[in-house]
């Protein structure tokens, strides 16, 4: 049951949000960056603004949905980088062990000891605020997990007999790590990456909460907050929009990650259910 309801609630969350940030054109009431109004500044939730409005007047319900793209694009994008750097050296140290399996883990042992936000604070600070550039801080700071299972998973799969068989085919080193090895390992690198982009958006709101992430007036949610820090206790409503939708979306993805990781884990199913 546990399995079913993580998997289900996670991924029904996931939908919505995702769906939300697609369609924000057609259920957003106002355009979230041109239509402010000062004389609207500040107003509680009402018929016609849902979330309430910020000291901007703008509509908070049309920045949340808004700023939903933006924390999806940052979360599934920098999550794509991640894969495909921790995969091509993972499945790579793996294969072909030696000084490289060295290097690899070397390195992927120094970016752990390195707090990820730390390392994405160094690489904006140097490039500057912008969606492009927190793409790359993010896309650069969170691959070592995924580098780990897959040169784990890589190190077991090349002993197997259809490895030892397309090579005496004459596969070629690299097809046989896209082709035979790469597929056996997806399951766990899918678990990986969906908890990765809980991470990468938690870090976009951090980022753009300390002035590093998106630029204004683009809404995302982190710099939702930091426009709303100081009107907590005049206006309240909007900081918590935002923050209950960042908190909503990390839950569903960690939720539906975990129920995954159950679902391709045969032992682990059967100690949960």
């Amino acid at each position: 049951m546990r399995v079913r309801f993580n998997l289900l609630f996670g991924g029904v969350l996931c939908v919505v949000i995702l769906a939300a940030g697609i369609f924000a054109p057609l259920l957003a009431h106002y355009n979230p960056v041109l239509d402010a109004d000062l004389i609207n500044a500040e107003l509680p939730p009402d018929g016609d603004f849902w979330f309430g409005t910020d000291a901007q007047g703008r509509d908070v319900f049309s920045r949340v949905l808004y700023g939903a793209r933006i924390s999806l694009t940052v979360g599934i994008v920098s999550q794509i980088i991640n894969t495909i750097i921790g995969l091509t050296l993972g499945i790579s140290a793996g294969y072909f062990g030696g000084r490289w399996d060295d290097f690899v883990c070397g390195l992927t042992n120094l970016m752990l000891s390195i707090p990820s936000l730390i390392f994405a604070l160094a690489i904006m600070a140097i490039l500057g605020p912008g969606l492009g550039s927190l793409l790359i801080a993010l896309g650069l700071t969170n691959w070592s997990w995924t580098c780990r299972i897959a040169r784990s998973s890589a190190l077991s799969l090349k002993k197997q007999g259809y490895v030892q068989a397309a090579k005496t085919l004459g596969y070629s080193d690299i097809r046989i790590m896209i082709t035979q090895i790469l597929p056996n390992m997806i399951g766990p690198v899918l678990v990986i990456g969906t908890l990765g982009m809980g991470d990468a958006i938690l870090a976009e709101a951090a980022l753009s909460y300390l002035g590093l992430g998106i630029r204004p007036p683009f809404p995302s949610w982190g710099s939702m907050l930091t426009d709303a820090r100081e009107l907590i206790a005049i206006a309240p409503w909007a900081a918590i929009f935002p923050g209950v939708a960042i908190f909503l979306t990390v839950l569903g993805l960690n939720l539906f990650g975990d129920g995954l990781r159950d679902v391709l884990d045969p032992h682990m199913r059967s100690r949960k259910t």
